[in-house]
């Protein structure tokens, strides 16, 4: 197969379309936040448009950015569902993909619907199905995952000679402040919690893909926050991690604290966490919808180099965000020998700034 190399858009070619791609987990599309803010912002009669898992749809749409949502039927899907997506692709007529993460899937799709530019990072074999790439070396991991993607968007604003938007910021997930005010009444009221107390949230689940500290660890980082500071605990849970949260509840008795399940979707589960004081979890889905809020966030790293506390950073602004991370000397997957006690004491001491 010859894929051959497209002429450069013109600087005063319109840009209609855009199809933009971050079709992984929960957590990368949370990052992918302020690049679709600095398109939105370039481009606000441009059509945007982000192919994603369905999961992702809902929180993607309330970030309000986009324009609408297509469904990325997933790497397990049919060879069928491919092609359906690739006609479906072609018959919307994109004046051009920028696509943050790459797949040979989804590669194959946008150039066989004929997307006249199609931008991605310069890695992988996937790569040979853009005419226009961008050499970055993620995986050295020497910057946040976000100005990686950041990075993308820009050049695709330069190649077709649009002016980029300076001081953008966050937080680049919102809701009305009187709706989450009257939410956290409701949510704490019936557990008999004081509202006027800081209120922590603890991810103990990993959704299957962070590296994560133990219950153990968990429990004793509650025990020691609880003992320094007057603190109520949530102990979150996504669809499937209810056990979790419910053995973290049960090895704190005495503590208050309420069990939240998110059953309701995505955008019900940011409500909830844009209720909190400070979100402590590992790097989470729900760590970066907490980012994407400003919450302040306290996270747990591991020591590889591909999920490093710089790469996977959240959007919180730099006062409002904690990391730690295994000693230098411990193995890429151990999170054992994290002085649980000692970040609960930094995390009491920033306490103060986190709530001001």
């Amino acid at each position: 197969m010859i894929i051959y190399h497209q002429p450069m858009p013109h600087s005063a070619a319109p840009l209609k379309k855009l199809l933009i791609v971050r079709n992984d987990k929960l957590g990368d599309f949370m990052l992918s936040l302020p690049t679709l803010a600095l398109l939105r912002a370039a481009l606000p009669a441009t059509e945007l448009e982000v192919l994603l898992p369905e999961y992702t749809r809902e929180i993607a749409l309330a970030s309000g950015y986009i324009d609408a949502v297509i469904h990325d039927p997933g790497h397990n899907a049919p060879p069928g569902h491919y092609r359906a997506l690739r006609q479906q692709l072609k018959l919307a007529r994109y004046d051009a993909v920028l696509t943050l993460f790459s797949t040979t899937r989804i590669g194959w799709c946008v150039y066989h619907a004929g997307i006249p530019y199609r931008l991605a990072p310069a890695t992988k074999l996937a790569q040979f199905f853009y005419n226009r790439r961008l050499i970055q070396h993620r995986s050295q991991s020497t910057q946040p995952e976000f100005a990686y993607n950041l990075e993308l968007g820009k050049k695709l604003l330069r190649d077709f000679g649009v002016t980029i938007p300076t001081h953008l910021h966050g937080p680049y997930l919102h809701f009305p402040r009187n709706d989450i005010e009257a939410l956290k009444h409701q949510f704490l009221q019936p557990h008999g919690i004081d509202p006027k107390q800081p209120l922590v949230f603890i991810h103990p689940g990993s959704g299957g893909s962070a590296v994560n500290l133990s219950l153990g660890q968990y429990a004793r980082l509650a025990h020691s926050l609880a003992q320094q500071a007057p603190v109520s605990f949530v102990f979150s849970a996504g669809p499937t991690e209810i056990e979790t949260a419910q053995a973290l509840g049960a090895m704190l008795k005495g503590i208050p604290h309420v069990i939240y399940h998110s059953t309701h979707g995505l955008v019900s589960f940011a409500r909830h966490i844009a209720c909190a004081d400070v979100f402590i979890s590992g790097s989470t889905g729900p760590l970066h919808i907490a980012g994407a809020l400003n919450r302040p966030t306290v996270g747990f790293y591991p020591n590889r180099r591909s999920a490093t506390a710089l790469r996977w950073q959240t959007l919180s602004e730099a006062d409002r965000r904690l990391a730690f991370s295994p000693p230098p000397d411990s193995g890429a997957e151990s999170m054992l020998e994290i002085d649980v006690e000692h970040c609960a004491q930094e995390i009491t001491q920033r306490l103060q700034r986190f709530l001001s």
